[in-house]
């Protein structure tokens, strides 16, 4: 038993934040920050325009894929709406043809372009049209969501620039 951080033999009693960084240590456990720094070390390496393309484009030929990165590269954003960190920053039409596709039980969510570069056209299009023609012209949108939507059109028209070159 000890009073005032004095043990029963007249030595300090060592703290428990220090026993518990000793066995941490000992452990080789990592801390919090160091963790947190690793995964922003990993972000800064994915590609998040290719990660954009391989979850609407597994199929596609590697032709349809450098259009989609070189596209993405020259406006600063992708047919999906992702950012450079990863982060959606609205529903893309191409997001909104592959919620199409699953709740219609269509297989290949994953495949919205397809696996021809004709087929990357068709669906390029559809969403462009899309894009132009929404279902409720009257929603309310904010800014953001508005210049995304600017983004995500000036991306689709020179993806289909693009592609039209490759036929």
């Amino acid at each position: 038993m000890g009073i005032n951080g004095i043990g029963v033999a007249g030595y300090p009693v060592t703290g428990y934040t220090a026993r518990k960084a000793e066995r941490s240590a000992e452990s080789g456990a990592v801390g919090f920050m160091e963790t947190v720094t690793e995964k922003a070390e990993q972000d800064k390496k994915v590609d998040y325009d290719e990660k954009a393309f391989a979850s609407v484009g597994a199929n596609a030929p590697e032709e349809v894929k450098q259009a989609w990165l070189e596209a993405a590269k020259a406006i600063g954003a992708n047919g999906l709406g992702m950012s450079g960190n990863g982060m959606l920053t609205h529903l893309s039409q191409m997001m909104v043809q592959r919620a199409e596709n699953w709740m219609n039980g269509i297989g290949g969510t994953n495949d919205i372009l397809g696996s021809t570069v004709q087929s990357a056209i068709k669906a390029t299009e559809q969403a462009l049209y899309d894009l132009d023609h929404p279902l409720s012209p009257d929603s309310v949108k904010s800014i953001e969501v508005q210049r995304q939507q600017v983004k995500e059109r000036a991306f689709y028209q020179l993806f289909l620039d693009k592609l039209g070159a490759l036929v």
